[in-house]
């Protein structure tokens, strides 16, 4: 008898993962979609899915995750031309992450097939899949934005917003609602976090009004920057540069300075494509205009804080925990959103900061706006403390990346954007998150034991 429980168990268990590997097939299979037709500027749901050689519709046959490509074995049933296998490469890819995301966070007993997950299990997962999905949900919607944005900034260096806003919309809706749901059933407040922690994402705790305001400031400083910029009494860094790639490509090619067997500049200093921002010469001026942008973030963010602390006094000392404690504390909900507005202003100012600082120190655009939106959402999603890991995790993924170039050369030596190295370093840093925290304990001398949320 317990033999056969414990293959009815097995049996459970895997049922559900391939459940959540076949869900992750298909939105690998939305991915292919995304990144074939964002960076054309094409709709993403109409027209259906077609042959791009033919023109021919797929009908639901060719169009099942993996199984489609493999019964046609790459090539399309109409044309005959051949199919790229990138696409059951990214719907594969996006399922085994699903998969092992799953795993990690629900495996019964914490095992798999023999393998132990329960080292690496994040601590608010132990509460179980019915009480954390919606953190679940959060995580699974961020990492398919971000194998989107890494495969589109891979081949167009180019990350498209939308691929953002969608994670951090969800982050703030999915999160903020699941703490004001669970803080009124106040049973589950303290089963899912992290110890000294509240939530599954850093947060302010309850006294730490100005952090709260803060927060609160500087995202409504977001929503008046880009209201002005809408209205155009501020400018948009970088708005002429199209017309000066243009004229810069047109005086080349009239000067015969353009390969024709190749397209690439025949001259150093000046060339298509990728290469044409490296030449632009005015980056230190338009940092100017980004930190125009940047004022009232600022000071709407410095703003908040001070008046969330006056309007939560006043404040008394407490002589047992030896520190002043507010009168008012902030409700649980509004910590946590005050935590993923955080993890959104610091992911997206950290990346910020580098891109004025080195493009002022080098008069060169450093990093792409789209890298700070990228780690924004990153941050929204999974809190202040992953946005920081990742983006110097970010740097080590393209050491890695340099060092493969210089060893095994080919598509190695292509230089590659920030960003996919950010996305990488984005699953990394969620999966390694026990060896960083044994890590800083190490580096910290054993002083303090670093735990993360």
């Amino acid at each position: 008898m317990p033999e056969r429980y414990q293959v009815l168990m097995f049996l459970a268990e895997a049922t559900k993962v391939l459940w959540i590997f076949a869900v992750g097939a298909c939105v690998g299979s939305l991915i292919n979609v995304l990144v074939y037709r964002l960076p054309r500027g094409l709709d993403v749901v109409r027209p259906t899915s077609r042959c791009p050689s033919c023109g021919t519709l797929l009908t639901w046959r060719e169009n099942v995750p993996i199984l489609g490509w493999l019964a046609l074995r790459g090539r399309c049933r109409f044309c005959r031309s051949s199919i790229s296998p990138e696409y059951p490469a990214v719907e594969a890819l996006v399922a085994f992450l699903f998969a092992i995301f799953f795993l990690v966070c629900y495996a019964e007993g914490g095992r798999f097939l023999g393998v132990d997950f329960s080292a690496i299990q994040p601590e608010w997962a132990r509460a179980g899949f019915a009480f954390t999905w919606p953190v679940f949900a959060v995580l699974l919607t961020l990492m398919s934005c971000v194998v989107a944005m890494i495969l589109v900034d891979a081949k167009t260096y180019q990350i498209p917003l939308v691929l953002t806003w969608v994670p951090a919309a969800v982050a703030i809706i999915a999160h903020t609602t699941w703490a004001w749901w669970v803080d009124r059933a106040g049973t589950l407040r303290w089963q899912t976090p992290a110890p000294g922690w509240s939530w599954a994402l850093a947060t302010p705790a309850s006294g730490s009004w100005w952090w709260i305001g803060g927060a609160l400031g500087g995202t409504v400083g977001v929503a008046i920057a880009n209201m002005l910029l809408s209205r155009g009494l501020i400018r948009r860094s970088f708005a002429d540069y199209e017309a000066w790639e243009r004229d810069a490509l047109a005086n080349a090619a009239q000067t015969q300075t353009i390969d024709p067997t190749n397209g690439q500049a025949a001259q150093p200093g000046v060339g298509p494509g990728v290469q044409m921002w490296i030449q632009y010469p005015h980056a230190r001026r338009e940092m100017f205009r980004e930190l125009i942008f940047l004022a009232p973030v600022l000071a709407l963010g410095l703003a908040g804080g001070a008046i969330a602390v006056r309007l939560a006094g006043p404040w008394t000392w407490n002589p047992a925990l030896m520190m002043e404690l507010p009168t008012h504390t902030a409700p649980f909900w509004l910590e946590v959103l005050a935590g993923v507005l955080l993890g959104y202003l610091v992911g997206g100012g950290l990346v910020w900061a580098v891109r004025i600082l080195g493009s002022l120190a080098f008069g060169k655009e450093a990093m792409g706006l789209g890298d700070v939106h990228m780690l924004a959402a990153i941050g929204a999603c999974l809190g202040w403390t992953d946005a920081v890991l990742i983006f110097f995790g970010a740097t080590f993924v393209g050491v890695f990346w340099a060092v493969l170039g210089a060893i095994g050369g080919g598509a190695f030596r292509r230089a590659m954007p920030f960003g996919p190295f950010l996305g990488v370093a984005a699953i990394l840093v969620w999966l390694g998150k026990p060896g960083i925290e044994w890590g800083l304990t190490a580096l910290s001398g054993h002083m303090r034991t670093f735990n993360l949320p």
